[in-house]
């Protein structure tokens, strides 16, 4: 393992804030990690932060990377083992290269395998969940086993992997044949038209509820473009957060309250965040 000290961590959120880390550790192997839980206290699990909102001031914590878990292997009857520290987007490159299909609808998401199967990260119809047929984890006890999907709960924009305290070291996926680029064309020009793309932000900012989208809520709230410092709701898509330079952590939770006071006080619905938030 890697350990870096007072560890800078702006860099390691895609929104481009973040303060001072007590420690910063990169694991080389899933055998490692058993010993960094057991000897590391305040432990939160980061993959490229790409739906991670930390705190500016100083974080007591130790952030823990498994970048460096990012093999690929193929299996008999379509099926591919991945490392949790993957990129997604170098799945989807793989899945081209490989003529595999299934998640294209997902294609365009940031954040790395891991970090996607734990949120059960979905776009267009479709979700992650689709294509994985078992779960390799280190469970609240520090064993390293694997779970078959049949064994994990899960539903839109969750699961219980987080909240069991559990690891995800790898995720075995089973696709079907025919790489549909057709269509990953097709997303990655949808989400360049209505996503603002060219500013640091974290995604969907809030879970859409039932029967209704957040960013029309947000929009009817009369919120769009609206601004804190260098934060600001997006008017591209109102259920992004953008950075526009500088922005402060005060400044996005400040629209996050604003967003939620705001849309419950005009509609009555009570809007869940999507994004995480470090302090």
């Amino acid at each position: 393992m890697i350990v870096w000290k007072d560890a800078p961590m702006r860099q390691k959120s895609n929104m481009k804030i973040g303060g001072v880390a007590d420690f910063f550790i990169e694991a080389e192997n899933k055998e490692e990690l058993p010993e960094i839980y057991r000897n590391y206290r305040e432990i939160f699990l980061i993959g490229n932060g790409t739906n991670t909102l930390l705190s500016d001031g100083r974080l007591r914590r130790a952030f823990v990377s498994l970048k460096k878990l990012r093999d690929i292997t193929e299996l008999p009857e379509g099926r591919v083992r991945v490392g949790a520290g993957l990129d997604f987007k170098e799945l989807i490159r793989f899945m081209r290269e490989k003529d595999y299909g299934g998640l294209e609808n997902l294609a365009g998401i940031p954040g790395t395998v891991g970090g996607l199967t734990c949120m059960n990260a979905g776009a267009y119809g479709g979700r992650i969940f689709d294509c994985i047929e078992s779960v390799g984890i280190m469970d609240e006890n520090l064993a390293l086993r694997t779970l078959e999907k049949e064994e994990i709960k899960f539903s839109y924009r969750y699961t219980e992997i987080r909240d069991r305290g559990w690891v995800i070291v790898n995720v075995t996926f089973r696709f079907g044949k025919g790489f549909d680029l057709a269509r990953v064309k097709e997303i990655q020009a949808m989400r360049e038209a209505k996503q603002p793309l060219n500013y640091p932000s974290l995604g969907s900012t809030f879970k859409n509820p039932d029967g209704a989208f957040a960013a029309r809520l947000i929009t009817d709230a009369g919120l769009k473009g609206r601004r804190i410092g260098d934060a600001q709701i997006s008017e591209k898509h109102p259920n992004f957060i953008i950075n526009l330079g500088n922005a402060a952590y005060s400044d996005v939770t400040g629209l996050i309250e604003l967003v939620c006071t705001t849309v419950r006080a005009r509609s009555g619905i009570a809007l869940e965040k999507e994004i995480v938030v470090v302090e």
